[in-house]
């Protein structure tokens, strides 16, 4: 038996959302500064910017994660690889390589309780028999799943534009029942849920998080000739077609917003940019 104190009783800790295995916890303040990093930490704190953890509870289901994700364990937690035979290895290795994901994601079972890494990304829940059994996610978005779900490469339609335009040319897809656990650069406020019926969605830029299975994701150009996609000032664009969801950012992720200029002078905004 354990019990644990100052956690969850904690004033500054909050329970954002809780599905299947997974809570998601946010701490307010970062109380932990000093009188240099304290103007930071409260702008940040103001803007959204703060800590988050998601915890695993081992009693309600095995969990699979990021290597190096564990932060701290409690109860009769037992960590496996997760690999079955040298194929399995090999297999895992190769999606790894191709994915932009750690080849060998632990696995966790027992009872007790799993901690995560804190991250200043935001962090979704998405229960993938809500996305019809399957969903497949842009590169680098894995935190954790439901050891029940199944992993898969999936190769893209046409490699010569992938390559062109910058994107990889596998990703990681998931499959069954269960929940993952994303890192997101967005709040799940932020982000827009488009369903395709039997239709084409066209987007510039690296926006989407993740889509249906059932969709077809190409790289093309914006228009059907060089000149007429020249004369777009759009070039390559990632196209999806079918039926399905796509998941997406309301802009493209990666991006940081410019320091104001004036901030320089005043501490104030140009501690905060700098931060950010």
């Amino acid at each position: 038996m354990y019990k644990i104190g100052n956690f969850l009783q904690n004033d500054d800790v909050n329970i954002l959302v809780q599905k299947g295995a997974f809570s998601v916890i946010e701490w307010k303040r970062d109380l932990s500064v000093d009188q240099f990093t304290a103007q930071s930490a409260w702008f940040a704190s103001e803007m959204n910017v703060r800590r988050r953890q998601v915890m695993c509870s081992l009693d309600t289901a095995p969990v699979t994660i990021q290597a190096g994700a564990m932060q701290w364990s409690v109860g009769n937690v037992q960590a496996t690889t997760g690999v079955k035979s040298v194929g399995d290895f090999l297999g895992k290795a190769v999606r790894g390589a191709v994915t932009k994901e750690s080849a060998i994601k632990p696995e966790y079972t027992g009872s007790g309780m799993l901690v995560l890494e804190p991250t200043y990304k935001y962090i979704l829940l998405v229960d993938v028999a809500e996305w019809g059994g399957g969903i497949i996610l842009d590169d680098g978005l894995f935190l954790a799943c439901h050891s029940s779900l199944k992993h898969q490469a999936v190769a893209r339609s046409n490699f010569s534009s992938a390559i062109a335009g910058g994107e990889g040319l596998f990703n990681l897809s998931l499959s069954g029942s269960g929940v993952v656990a994303l890192e997101s650069p967005c709040p799940q406020e932020e982000l827009i849920e488009v369903t395709l019926d039997n239709d084409v969605m066209k987007i510039d830029g690296n926006m989407a998080l993740a889509w249906s299975p059932s969709l077809q994701f190409t790289v093309e150009r914006s228009s059907k000739s060089l000149i007429g996609s020249a004369a777009s000032g759009e070039g390559l664009v990632n196209v999806y077609r079918g039926s399905g969801k796509v998941l997406m950012a309301p802009t493209i992720y990666g991006t940081k917003v410019p320091a104001v200029a004036s901030g320089a002078g005043s501490g104030g905004l140009g501690s905060l940019a700098d931060f950010l």
